[in-house]
């Protein structure tokens, strides 16, 4: 049987919590003048599948402008797509830089 103390204890209150969106992270190709614009063509694809229209598109902007934005993503993506991109370039000896900066 239970023993009535005479303590009210008042239920906890229904707490909402609210998902927050993940922040989104640009990841950026940079220009150099050693890695072919095939290769940046096939990162492009491969790596961030891109079709070959917007992965010619974002190479040129690299090649002509210094840089190109790939892609927007949460940031674990983001540096996981900028990790691959340097195994493959250092796999086929090329220099090409990726960065990501906040967007």
């Amino acid at each position: 049987m239970p023993v009535h103390t005479g303590v009210w204890i008042k239920p906890a209150a229904k707490r909402e919590e609210k998902l927050k969106e993940p922040e989104e992270f640009r990841v950026i190709l940079l220009n150099d003048h050693y890695t072919t614009m095939d290769f940046v063509v096939e990162i492009l694809v491969q790596i961030f599948h891109k079709n070959l229209e917007d992965a010619n598109r974002i190479m040129l902007d690299v090649h002509r402008k210094g840089k190109g934005i790939v892609g927007v993503y949460p940031y674990d993506i983001a540096q996981t797509k900028v990790s691959q991109v340097y195994e493959a370039a250092k796999e086929h000896e090329f220099p090409l830089r990726c960065i990501v900066e906040k967007a």
